[in-house]
């Protein structure tokens, strides 16, 4: 019964992102840098942004068939009950899905102390408009998600590369210059090193970056103010406007 109506809302809230304007991202789930935290840190990037992007991209009955194969060892016969189609294919469903997520594997757990100096290198590169800089930090192929939701400025299609990437925040740091503050706060977005920026206004948005062998090899901005309004600016613990 639950399979069914997780069934029927995904298939609703497939329908609705079709007209979502701009990139979908997952609503930011933000942890705190306190030593007590760091184990749940390592825990939540087993699911992380990049497999969640993956899973929502699968169908509802790829994405039901195989969380019920892989994650509660369903047989298949069991799984047929449950999704209404035959045995064979929720075999194939379930292989289709194991294709797909291939890909989608989770970025190597990064320590607070050794993902902080990083963050920080691309919070000022970006702020500065540094374009060498980011090129250094940047991996070959990094991918930038920017989610507005249509509400908000934000990047329409997803940036591949290195170059366009650094291009895109040296632009940004040329039309919007940023104060000269201290260094953000490092948390913990869905999974991944980030960081809160707050405005006079309140959160202006979420900063996540996946990190592979010392670069950042994926950016996620969520801006989205629906996305944001769960999180309280008291989260930075005080720290001022554009942390």
């Amino acid at each position: 019964m639950v399979t069914r109506l997780c069934l029927d809302h995904l298939k609703s809230a497939r329908m609705r992102r079709e007209s979502y304007v701009g990139a979908w991202l997952p609503e930011p789930l933000v942890q705190d840098d306190t030593p007590d935290a760091e184990q749940q840190w390592i825990v939540t990037e087993d699911v992380g942004i990049a497999l969640i992007l993956t899973l929502d991209r699968l169908s509802p009955e790829m994405r039901a068939a195989f969380l019920l194969r892989d994650a509660f060892d369903y047989d298949f016969e069991e799984i047929a009950a449950v999704v209404g189609r035959t045995a064979a294919t929720c075999r194939q469903l379930v292989s289709r899905a194991r294709r797909r997520l291939a890909g989608a594997e989770p970025a190597p757990s990064v320590t607070p102390e050794k993902a902080l100096p990083i963050v920080t290198a691309f919070w000022q590169a970006s702020r500065q408009g540094d374009m060498e800089g980011l090129l250094r930090l940047f991996a070959e192929e990094i991918e930038v998600h920017t989610d507005g939701g249509g509400k908000v400025t934000s990047s329409i299609n997803i940036l591949r590369g290195r170059r366009r990437a650094a291009a895109f925040f040296t632009g940004i740091a040329r039309k919007w210059p940023y104060p000269a503050v201290s260094g953000p706060r490092l948390c913990r977005i869905n999974g991944a090193p980030g960081f809160v920026s707050v405005g006079p206004g309140g959160i202006v948005q979420t900063t996540a970056l996946a990190i592979r062998d010392g670069r950042i090899a994926a950016i996620w901005i969520m801006r989205n103010p629906d996305k944001l309004r769960h999180l309280s600016p008291e989260i930075l613990a005080g720290r001022g406007p554009d942390a």
